[in-house]
């Protein structure tokens, strides 16, 4: 929109660009959802959900695969730190060569918000990855299902939110069923470590928060995925490079990296290339379908992930993993339940004592007769 002023009459020109001129991607196309080159927005809801699904649990599943391999690479395990880092390079430049394919280039998003955004997505992923020198493969992914109970403290405590008895009820699975995971592991694990607990729940913490400033200043903002990928990342990459420079950390890792090229640097290429096409999968899943889908597709690839960990990855296995494993994920029904009442109808007991109540009347009488 043009606006142009003249000294000999005072009128204002407005001049709107037809609808043959070029707009910002954030405008044109709004229902059109693309996924690596591909319009969703061309097929069935069916087809979609098929394409979506598949690419969450191909990519999702190869990413965790890749995980797990890079630290069973015999004096990989110190050296968190470093894969954070070569991930971060490399998600910096996926969305460098992404933002390069839309329109408009410009950054939204002030550099303020992006250097906090920065330091809670290294705290994430860095200490994440860090803690898998210490703890299981499945052990980690069962407390990555449990952002919720951070989000519930941090909301009682710091926003005063009080919560309905579904919430504290699916807080209270996720909570036991840690705890009796986490008690199984430390009995049947060799190389079990408290100060893995310590890390992942770190990580919990900052994806806790993360996940609300993104959404937040997206919305503010009116900043694109892109956009958020190649800055959030490309900032965190200098600080834990500065991080590993200060700790002397950075020279062994690159030295021990060196030795096994193959085995570090081209499982973490594609390690980040996975993680990255999995993640763009996932927005499509909740823009289509919504959060309620998407939630219950990531949890089961993510139950999916610790079955294929036993599977590929030699290690201890016990019951109690498979009990506390359903605690927890009765604990994330629950929390999809509360959050969409209106949605998902579930049979109070009341209804259900009184239905088979009738049915025991029905079934006497039809004795008697």
């Amino acid at each position: 929109m043009d606006l142009k002023f003249t000294s000999s009459r005072k009128y204002i020109s407005i001049s709107v660009p037809s609808k043959s001129q070029t707009m910002s991607p954030h405008i044109k196309s709004v229902d059109d959802v693309v996924v690596l080159g591909i319009n969703l927005s061309k097929f069935s809801k069916p087809t979609q959900f098929f394409i979506c699904v598949s690419g969450v649990f191909m990519f999702y599943l190869i990413y965790g695969y890749l995980q797990e391999l890079i630290f069973s690479v015999e004096g990989f395990k110190p050296f968190g730190w470093y894969l954070t880092l070569v991930q971060f390079g490399f998600y910096s430049i996926f969305g460098l060569i992404e933002l390069q394919l839309i329109q408009d280039k410009r950054r939204r998003i002030p550099g303020k918000t992006y250097m906090i955004i920065a330091f809670l997505t290294v705290g994430t992923m860095g200490l994440s990855n860090t803690s898998l020198g210490y703890l299981n493969y499945p052990t980690q992914v069962i407390f990555k299902c449990c952002k919720l109970i951070p989000v519930m403290i941090g909301g009682v405590f710091i926003q005063g939110k009080r919560y309905n008895i579904v919430d504290v009820s699916a807080a209270l699975c996720m909570s036991l069923g840690l705890i009796w995971f986490t008690l199984a592991d430390s009995t049947v694990a060799p190389n079990f470590n408290l100060t893995g607990v310590v890390l992942i729940s770190l990580a919990l913490c900052a994806d806790a928060v993360i996940g609300n400033v993104q959404e937040k200043a997206m919305k503010l903002h009116n900043g694109s995925n892109s956009e958020m990928v190649l800055y959030s990342y490309s900032i965190g990459f200098v600080y834990i490079l500065f991080g590993l420079t200060c700790t002397s950390g950075l020279s062994p890792a690159v030295t021990f990296c060196s030795k096994h090229p193959v085995q570090t640097y081209g499982y973490a290429f594609l390690f980040s290339l996975t993680g990255y096409f999995g993640i763009s999968f996932v927005l499509a899943l909740i823009k289509i379908f919504g959060a309620l889908l998407a939630v219950t597709v990531t949890t089961g690839r993510k139950a999916m992930s610790i079955v294929l960990s036993f599977l590929f990855f030699a290690k201890p296995f016990t019951l109690q993993y498979v009990w506390s494993g359903l605690l927890v994920v009765l604990g994330i029904f629950l929390n999809v339940y509360s959050k969409n009442m209106d949605k998902i109808k579930l049979p109070s007991l009341l209804g259900l004592w009184k239905k088979s109540m009738e049915e025991r009347k029905s079934r006497t009488l039809s004795q008697t007769v």
